[in-house]
């Protein structure tokens, strides 16, 4: 069987599926990316399927959003409201500066395992995705610098300012089109990996998720402003599972873990840090019976890019 990890994006959120994959880790005494032929992260999931892929534990992904979340997403709530009127809420500075301390200047060629991490392109409005030297076609990604990747796929609308490449090219969040990059995954699994679709397992995970809320009346920006963004979340996501399931030969063999939690958690209150630690290690605590003999009985089967660094 060929094995998928795909993860969602969602801010400080990303703690949920850290933690859940420590905890993973923890039970079974071994790194989870080991048993993954392909690993998928949008935003958020980019940065953690970057370090996985590069050989880092879960658990030390975990620590990278305990120690530096506070200083990525710092200042007053008034400041933030204030800056957020006018320009992006928050300076990517702080968020360089902790990829930089984490990555150095890795480059995705040095990943271990294949791997997917969506973008977009401001200039053309097209989808930007980075990809290992999984197939003989890609030929340039593999010595871009990780730290590029993981600024260009977190960098949401309004909360960072778009990332520039060397090149000039404006990168942005790659939530805008894929913020639940699974359907992306299973896509580029029979697409380009050509794996046959009765024998792919996907595990999925969501930065916890919102019950929508919305009433179907005929009301303006200012019913459906607030929640517009909500909505784009929630019906892309579902899409994405619907594409990811269409093309499976057996929809069993998707399975989707993002627990419904209310608005409590936004994408930046990182006062709750510890509570997504706690329920991703519970989560954990619950499907590890399940996950283990679909996920994690023998490792998968060693990555040899077609171009090297």
């Amino acid at each position: 069987m060929r094995r998928i990890l795909s993860i969602d994006g969602g801010g400080i959120r990303g703690v949920f599926p850290a933690s859940f994959l420590a905890s993973l880790e923890d039970a079974i005494q071994d790194s989870v990316a080991n048993y993954f032929d392909l690993i998928v992260g949008t935003s958020t999931g980019g940065i953690i399927a970057l370090g996985l892929g590069l050989g880092y534990s879960a658990k030390q992904m975990l620590t990278f959003y305990e120690i530096y979340g506070p200083q990525i997403f710092a200042g007053s709530r008034l400041g933030r409201t204030v800056r957020h009127l006018f320009l992006t809420k928050y300076n990517a500075d702080p968020l360089r500066r902790a990829l930089q301390e984490t990555f150095g200047d890795k480059r995705l060629g040095e990943s271990l395992r294949r791997l997917i991490i969506p973008s977009s392109n401001l200039d053309t409005g097209e989808v930007h995705i980075w990809k290992t030297a999984h197939h003989p076609r890609f030929e340039t990604d593999y010595r871009a610098k990780v730290v590029d990747i993981a600024l260009a796929t977190a960098a949401a609308p309004t909360y960072f300012p778009a990332h520039r490449l060397s090149s000039g090219t404006p990168l942005v969040d790659g939530g805008m089109w894929a913020n639940n990059p699974v359907g992306v995954s299973v896509v580029e699994a029979v697409g380009v990996l050509e794996w046959p679709t009765d024998e792919i397992l996907l595990l999925s995970l969501g930065c916890t998720s919102t019950p929508l809320n919305v009433k179907a009346i005929h009301w303006g920006w200012g019913y459906w402003g607030p929640k517009i963004v909500g909505v784009f979340m929630s019906t892309q996501s579902s899409a994405a599972v619907g594409t990811a399931t269409h093309l499976l030969a057996n929809r069993n063999n998707l399975i989707r873990i993002c627990p419904s939690v209310g608005d409590r958690f936004a994408l930046d209150l990182v006062t709750e840090i510890p509570s997504l630690k706690g329920l991703g290690a519970s989560e954990a605590r619950k499907e590890t019976a399940r996950l283990r003999p679909l996920f994690f009985t023998e490792p998968a089967e060693v990555f040899e890019p077609f171009h090297v660094l």
